[in-house]
């Protein structure tokens, strides 16, 4: 019988020389306990917890877990089917309200997970004759939701609208299009030049959509992201996000003020075949929105923290993006030094997420930071000398060789 499993020698044997290297597994770290304030038990010592995406620290909220337990109470621990099979539970209807109100616009709609909301829409609102065209660094569930669509999908070079613009020049004016990017991309932690961006899409009538799963919570005076930090939500015509960052559960979401946006609810196949958020989540996520909503002060910490991270890797001489955001990507000199410093930053009880391709470009190896409003400035102290250490190992060693 020929092995249906050949076609991956490639990535297993990457995967067999990552384990080798790091002389463990990067992609498979067993946390074994994980506590409030940015912490967790792993191989046994208590840790830094720099490789989550709990950016407000809401995930132990008590109110959010009480919201939780009750709900699980009175509706069960699961809904068992999706909302067109199996109807809409009134906490479904009152959250969808709830995010279209935190972002002023009319229409939301949720899904089961942010990957789920991505390929949904994207698979649903763009049909033959249609092009999206997308960042070349996009998420992947942005690129999975093209890839179900019918349209022509277009990549234009990672935030250049000068490019975008190129390729909105030659498409058909008849044409619909839909330009998709990010607010803060998820690996480099850069944002999106979004004011020329949408001033490319409103020039070639295409609609916009921005990914704003990062910076939800983290970017404007409201926390609604990078259309709000940049004063083009009115360019924006559709946002699409998930819970499983600053919201500090899980879930995803479309909001819009199109008249038609509930069209998707029959569209979309991850919405239409999928079981539903269960109660639980829906009444925590409720909870820490409305802290999100009502509590500038949470992101207040955040960029306290971001800064102070940020600050102190870069005066140190690490190469790190440009932008100053709470996902910090910190490039490795090639794979093989990545993987000592991210197995040295763990023997110094931090925890950073090894990020490579295909999450990232092509040859490109990040230590990805994500700073938390939950972490003490202590924490950050340790996280800033255990980086202090694998710099001298990877950069003093080198010019010392470099010298002789």
């Amino acid at each position: 019988m020929p092995d249906i499993f050949k076609k991956f020698n490639s990535i297993k044997e990457l995967h067999n020389g990552i384990v080798e290297h790091a002389g463990s597994d990067p992609l498979a770290v067993r946390i074994e306990g994980i506590q409030s304030g940015g912490q967790a038990k792993i191989r046994g010592r208590d840790c830094v917890l720099m490789g989550s995406n709990n950016y407000l620290g809401l995930t132990f909220d008590q109110d959010a877990i009480n919201a939780s337990c009750q709900a699980v109470q009175e509706c069960g621990t699961g809904t068992t089917g999706s909302r067109a099979a199996n109807g809409s539970y009134a906490g479904h209807q009152d959250l969808e309200k709830m995010v279209a109100d935190f972002y002023g616009l009319d229409k939301a709609i949720l899904f089961t997970t942010g990957y789920q909301a991505n390929v949904g829409f994207l698979s649903a609102i763009a049909g033959k004759g249609d092009y999206i065209l997308i960042d070349s660094e996009s998420h992947a569930s942005i690129y999975d939701g093209c890839k179900l669509s019918n349209a022509t999908t277009l990549h234009f070079r990672h935030n250049d609208p000068k490019d975008l613009e190129k390729r909105l020049a030659r498409l058909p004016v008849e044409a619909c299009k839909l330009v998709v990017t990010e607010g803060i991309f998820s690996m480099r932690g850069d944002r999106a030049p979004l004011k020329e961006i949408a001033a490319a899409a409103k020039k070639y009538d295409a609609y916009l959509m921005v990914d704003e799963a990062h910076s939800l919570g983290v970017l404007g005076k409201n926390g609604r992201g990078l259309a709000e930090e940049e004063g083009v939500e009115d360019q924006v015509d559709f946002i699409l996000g998930t819970f499983s960052k600053s919201v500090g559960t899980i879930g995803g979401f479309c909001v819009s003020n199109h008249a038609e946006l509930d069209i998707v609810r029959l569209a979309a196949r991850s919405y239409l075949f999928t079981a539903s958020l269960p109660s639980s989540i829906v009444a925590s996520a409720g909870v820490t929105l409305s802290r999100i909503k009502n509590e500038p002060e949470l992101r207040a910490k955040l960029w306290e923290n971001t800064t102070l991270l940020y600050d102190g890797l870069k005066n140190m001489g690490f190469d790190i993006g440009s932008d100053k955001n709470p996902v910090i990507g910190v490039f490795m000199p090639s794979l093989q030094e990545g993987l000592r410093a991210w197995n040295q930053l763990l023997e110094n009880n931090v925890y950073v997420n090894l990020a490579l391709p295909p999450a990232t470009p092509e040859g490109v190896c990040l230590l990805r930071c994500s700073v938390s409003a939950g972490h003490t400035t202590e924490q950050i102290e340790t996280v800033l000398n255990a980086f202090s250490i694998i710099y001298d190992e990877l950069y003093i060693e080198d010019k010392v060789s470099a010298a002789e």
